[in-house]
């Protein structure tokens, strides 16, 4: 029953993701943080797929995890991989909704980062990572004892900031907007109750 669980949490949680991603961010040339966010800069400037980018830029930190700590690996390599493939599968139906749903910038911007948050977070909850630069955050955390969200936070802002320089028609205000909403709503959806569990690690904060 767990890997049922967690096979759905993975699918839904890859679905809600490419929704937010394909159908929100894209159409505005927003932004988001962490390896996702990466993704996204690479595809407005060489028209490569997210999801392929994503894989990539993920690999020297799967290499790393492998030497470090091979609990983070096992954890995240599933979802990193299923999302990317999701996210690029679904690019073009995706991206007409998003054209027929025509939503101003400052909306997509706030829906983006709810259904990627609410992907993101689905998935944590059943303990699978998307990995990048958030199991990066992690090493860095363990290593320096310092609280992982926060690591992942300042992430996330050095990409997005990093990110408008690059992509001139990006914006800061709105990129933030999408880095905060998938920070609540990850937030809201890992919240559990106290059990023995590995803790869960989301945008600032530390459950």
């Amino acid at each position: 029953m767990p890997f049922i669980h967690k096979s759905i949490a993975i699918i839904v949680g890859s679905l809600l993701m490419a929704m937010g991603v394909n159908v929100f961010l894209i159409n505005h040339e927003l932004l988001d943080g962490g390896t996702f966010g990466m993704g996204l800069i690479l595809h407005y400037l060489t028209g490569m797929q997210v999801g392929l980018m994503v894989i990539m830029l993920s690999i020297p930190v799967l290499i790393l995890s492998w030497f470090y700590n091979r609990s983070f690996l096992y954890n995240s390599i599933h979802g990193m991989l299923f999302s990317s493939f999701i996210v690029d599968l679904t690019y073009h139906p995706m991206r007409v909704l998003g054209f027929i749903l025509d939503q101003n910038p400052m909306a997509s911007a706030i829906l983006g980062g709810l259904f990627v948050g609410a992907g993101i977070g689905l998935m944590l909850r059943f303990e699978i990572s998307i990995g990048g630069t958030d199991l990066l955050g992690q090493i860095i955390a363990n290593y320096a004892r310092i609280n992982p969200g926060m690591v992942i936070f300042l992430i996330d802002l050095l990409i997005v900031f990093s990110g408008t320089f690059i992509i001139t028609d990006s914006s800061f205000f709105l990129s933030v907007i999408t880095v905060i909403c998938v920070g609540t709503m990850t937030s809201l959806l890992t919240i559990k109750s106290n059990k023995a569990h590995s803790p869960i690690i989301t945008f600032g904060i530390l459950f």
